[in-house]
């Protein structure tokens, strides 16, 4: 067999992958209809597993004869030649920023101190916690940890942070997704947790509700929420499956929580001037706000980690985010692959800096796939500290 034409084979092969879980990662970053994108996955799935089946099964002969190196007995076809240099394109275009970003290089990362508790939440409840058939079968799959929370406390470093912030307490909540197969009781818990930990301020970023009936949890599952500074939230893709999310919005704020969506919310936080921003773009219209007007602290709860550029514009000291569920699964070393972000999996989970901005990113809570490999579930529980700009990154 000929080494270099079996070694191109194998390039275009993994090209072909990559170049697909690209355009999947990117085209659910967009605000399009939820029909719109599932069709589009639904094309772009099909498509990248039966592309290489049918090159095997129609052109077998081509490729056997260009892995014994007789490429000059049947021509190839030039849309496979096109498609096929595109493939090879994808390692220097999409492979090497896919290299340089894996979380074991820790460019842009912070460091941060980290304690963590995981606990199976069926166990401390003494209950099953699927309410569905699906869920039922998927949680009892090997390696599935859609129970495992993790309570992860972190001593985040935030550049620009005021002394008198120093210390301060943020129970970050991201992703519920209440879909019906998960029991309300998981929700509950992590907002039990997270208010046992008497934080100064409480953030939602997103992606509530994705059933209508489940509206009516949102009062016995947030109600119990309580922050010195108060509980904030905004809404995310997933909650534009209720038809209308004023409802959302409704019961969230007979919780007890303030709506941040699309706005800035000017508010002293230990005597200090404070700016709270909301920023659910694409989803829905993005906040009106001056790049600079004089706040001691600016903090912004975005649903997707792609407004990182928008915060940095924006002068905004913290943004928390979500939407990427941590890739849903993690590789050793290698991380996720899976991310719906314009940047990939580049900000699927964990603590960022650019200038000015430090970004949380939480895994979130759930999801409408139930399963999660090497990838948890996760609380966030923030200790905000002082940091010199030298000092950010790891």
């Amino acid at each position: 067999m000929s080494f270099s034409w079996c070694m191109i084979v194998a390039a275009v092969l993994i090209g072909h992958f990559g170049f697909n879980l690209s355009i999947y990662n990117r085209m659910n970053a967009f605000g399009w209809p939820r029909r719109t994108v599932k069709r589009l996955t639904k094309v772009f799935f099909v498509f990248t597993l039966l592309f290489p089946i049918g090159m095997l099964v129609f052109y077998h002969d081509l490729i056997l004869d260009l892995l014994y190196g007789r490429p000059e007995s049947i021509p190839i076809p030039i849309i496979v030649q096109i498609y096929g240099w595109v493939c090879l394109a994808t390692w220097p275009l999409f492979g090497i920023p896919w290299l340089l970003w894996r979380p074991i290089f820790g460019l842009e990362w912070v460091r941060a101190k980290r304690q963590t508790e995981v606990v199976d939440v069926e166990r401390v409840l003494s209950r099953s916690l699927s309410l569905s058939k699906k869920c039922q079968w998927e949680s009892r799959l090997p390696l599935n940890q859609i129970f495992e929370l993790s309570i992860e406390e972190i001593e985040l470093p935030v550049v620009g942070l005021p002394d008198a912030l120093d210390g301060y307490r943020i129970a970050q909540l991201s992703d519920i997704h209440l879909t019906g197969d998960v029991h309300a009781d998981f929700s509950r818990y992590a907002v039990e947790r997270a208010t046992r930990w008497r934080p100064d301020l409480m953030a939602l970023t997103g992606d509530i509700i994705d059933s209508s009936p489940c509206i009516d949890w949102l009062g016995s599952i947030f109600g119990g929420a309580e922050a010195r500074d108060g509980c904030f939230y905004v809404l995310g893709n997933h909650d534009t499956r209720v038809v209308d999310s004023v409802q959302t919005r409704t019961a969230m704020d007979q919780a007890g929580w303030t709506d941040l969506g699309s706005r800035g919310l000017s508010m002293p936080i230990r005597g200090l001037p404070c700016l709270l921003i909301g920023n659910e773009h694409p989803w829905y219209r993005r906040p009106e706000i001056s790049q600079t007007s004089g706040e001691s602290f600016r903090l912004l709860l975005s649903h997707s980690p792609d407004q990182f550029q928008w915060a940095r514009q924006h002068h905004v000291h913290l943004m928390l985010a979500g939407h990427t569920h941590g890739g849903q699964g993690r590789l050793p070393l290698a991380g996720p692959l899976l991310s719906p972000s314009f940047h990939g999996s580049r900000y699927a989970s964990g603590d960022f800096y650019r200038a000015p901005t430090t970004m949380h990113v939480s895994r979130g809570l759930s999801g409408t796939h139930l399963m999660r490999i090497n990838c948890r579930p996760e609380l966030s529980l923030l200790t905000l500290r002082s940091i010199h700009h030298d000092d950010a990154r790891t």
